[in-house]
C-alpha cells in the first residue's frame, strides 16, 4: 500500500478543523464568563457619566468638569481593550483553530476595532 492510498480516505486536516464545534458555534461570546463584572463596570461608567450631568446642572467649574470626563473616558477605554482582549482570545482563536478564510476575516475585524478605537 502507498502512502496515498493509505491516505485516501482519512479526512484531511482541514476537513477536520472544519467539524470542530466550540463555544462560538454555539453563540457565547469571549466576554460571556465575564459578563457580571463587564456589567458592573459599565453601571459605574453610567453612574460616572450622571455625576458629569449634574455637575453640569450645579454649575462647578469647568476644569473639575473636564477632569471627570477624562475620567469617564480612560474608563471606557479600560473597558473596550478588556474586551478586545476577550475577543482576541476567544473569536479570532476560534477562527485559527477553524483556518480558511475565517481567520482572515477576524483579524480584519479585530484590526478595524484597533484602529477605531485609536481615532478616539
Amino acid at each position: 500500500m502507498t502512502t496515498t492510498e493509505a491516505g485516501a480516505g482519512a479526512p484531511s486536516s482541514r476537513d477536520r478543523a472544519t467539524d470542530i464545534v466550540t463555544d462560538h458555534d454555539r453563540g457565547i461570546h469571549g466576554y460571556h464568563h465575564q459578563k457580571q463584572e463587564h456589567l458592573k463596570r459599565l453601571r459605574r461608567i453610567e453612574g460616572q457619566i450622571r455625576g458629569l450631568q449634574r455637575m453640569v446642572d450645579e454649575d462647578v467649574y469647568c476644569i473639575d468638569i473636564l477632569t471627570q470626563v477624562s475620567a469617564s473616558t480612560k474608563a471606557l477605554q479600560s473597558f473596550a481593550l478588556q474586551l478586545l482582549e476577550e475577543h482576541l482570545r476567544h473569536c479570532v482563536a476560534d477562527a485559527a483553530v477553524k483556518g480558511g478564510d475565517e481567520i482572515d476575516a477576524k483579524v480584519k475585524e479585530a484590526t478595524q476595532a484597533i484602529a477605531r478605537m485609536l481615532r478616539t
